[in-house]
């Protein structure tokens, strides 16, 4: 099969032909190993290759799982593949082999999936960009001298270079939505509980993060989501599944929704024109299709607060990812990055007091969103506020690399706080991609769809967040966008 015909298709479509016996899963595998040839080199997005691939056990999923025979790519960040390091674009577990798989690994494998690789993302998903020192930066192929984003910068960079259809990806604090965002591509962030996250990890950043995947279709989501949701016997949670598919989703009307624009962030007073233009243009093809869309001038929630307390979290889980690492794999300090130190050590700097007070203000930015949710069915923002930045761009300067080394060489934690390096690192981490924080520490279901590239050719998406439990209507409301301005067939030069 030829690159072309093979990219011409979205998993739903390849596992059709499969089924058809139109092609066999080994001549996908080999079109999908070709194109890693051909491009991987450029945009470094699969960064370990599973040879022989990883496939389920069983002969069902072989030949009538969902996906029989289609080629996949999983992160290298939770997504355990038995037999196979996940290093978490770390160092320090770089060689720490997976003894089982991941529950949403042996979902994709039980559908027919066929795994052929890991993807890169940045040590233990810190970033919302993709350069960790293990493995190198990837790379946007809209323009490699751009980043993919992140932490699922790999899968979204190898989706759009027609790799594969459709990867799996996962998303804490944005992970899902921004590199979906930045390489033009559909990704949906489920309900927090609605896909589990065991048998290694119970509730990841304490239940902000959650599994998924990014895609070039819409039904290709919407059919991934029904394969991995629903618990497990070890989830925390017992949660709620629609009485129908959620492929069953695409293609219903979704209806006239009222939609709150806004462009507005504390965390970032001035998002770039071509983010504005993105949501604006979003909010104009919605009151087309009959939607009621109403410009909002301040966000209905207190973002400045609400990234304070996701920081907080944030730096004391990194605290705890180092740590583990250490005992895992019997690592010292060099083996990991200098940011992921700076972040542990911030985290350990925080007390006990603050760390909880950060996860109990997760209900009131929860009470705020709802209070919102009574009058409007979602909330439109840009995906991100940048379009997406060059490589290295968010490199620390070199007296602050400086002053990072001597602080965490003498262990003074604390003072760290007291430096300029919290700043930069709250620049680095949110900065550009200030409106996505937001579902994760409420546990709502957002996505981004790609309907904006910028005049330099760059993609920015436009993101919804929805009410607990509405991964339906975004799917409804994505297909029929996807319908009124098709993007499937936009692809990077590359």
């Amino acid at each position: 099969m030829e690159h072309e015909e093979y990219a011409a298709h979205d998993a739903v479509g390849l596992a059709e032909l499969v089924r058809l016996g139109k092609v066999s899963p080994a001549e996908l595998a080999t079109a999908a190993r070709a194109r890693i040839a051909e491009v991987n080199e450029r945009i470094n997005a699969v960064v370990v290759d599973l040879d022989p691939p990883a496939t389920g056990d069983g002969a069902a999923a072989a030949t009538d799982g969902p996906f029989a025979g289609v080629p996949f790519l999983v992160k290298d960040l939770h997504q355990d593949v038995v037999g196979y390091p996940t290093s978490g674009g770390s160092r320090s577990l770089a060689t720490t082999v997976a003894t089982e798989n991941a529950d949403v690994v042996q979902r994709w494998l039980d559908a027919g999936l066929v795994v052929l690789g890991k993807t890169n993302t940045p040590e233990f998903g810190a970033k919302g960009i993709t350069e960790s020192e293990l493995f190198g930066p990837a790379r946007n192929p809209w323009d490699t001298d751009h980043t993919p984003g992140g932490s699922s910068g790999g899968a979204a960079a190898a989706v759009a270079a027609g790799i594969v259809p459709c990867a799996g990806a996962s998303d804490g604090g944005g992970s899902i939505r921004i590199p979906a965002s930045a390489c033009g591509l559909f990704g949906l962030k489920p309900t927090r509980g609605l896909v589990p996250s065991g048998p290694a990890h119970g509730e990841p950043l304490g239940g902000t993060a959650t599994d998924g995947v990014i895609s070039r279709s819409v039904r290709d989501t919407a059919a991934m989501l029904d394969v991995i949701a629903g618990p497990s016997a070890d989830s925390p949670y017992l949660s709620a599944t629609p009485a129908t598919s959620y492929a069953d989703e695409v293609g219903r009307d979704p209806g006239s929704l009222r939609i709150g624009l806004c462009t507005a962030s504390a965390i970032n007073p001035s998002p770039d024109p071509e983010a504005v233009a993105a949501a604006t243009a979003a909010g104009e093809l919605l009151e087309s299709l009959g939607h009621q869309v109403e410009i909002l001038d301040t966000a209905p929630f207190d973002d400045a607060a609400l990234a304070k307390d996701f920081l907080t979290s944030w730096f004391v889980y990194c605290a705890y990812s180092v740590d583990e690492a250490k005992r895992v794999s019997g690592s010292g300090d060099s083996g990991f990055e200098d940011d992921t130190l700076t972040m542990a050590a911030l985290g350990r700097a925080t007390s006990p007091v603050d760390l909880v007070r950060a996860i109990e203000n997760r209900h009131t930015h929860v009470r705020r969103l709802a209070e919102f949710h009574e009058t409007h069915d979602l909330l439109l923002t840009p995906t991100t506020a940048t379009p997406p930045p060059r490589v290295g761009a968010f490199e620390a300067p070199a007296p602050v690399r400086l002053v990072q080394k001597a602080l965490l060489t003498a262990r003074v934690a604390s003072v760290l706080r007291l430096t300029p390096i919290v700043d930069q690192m709250i620049t680095q981490n949110l900065g550009w991609v200030p409106y996505t924080q937001l579902a994760n520490l409420t546990g709502r279901p957002a996505m981004t769809v790609p309907l904006h590239w910028t005049a330099a050719g760059l993609p920015i998406g436009s993101q919804f967040t929805g009410r607990l439990g509405s991964d339906g209507v975004l799917l409804r409301l994505a297909a029929q966008l996807e319908e009124a301005a098709p993007w499937g067939e936009r692809r990077p030069a590359l």
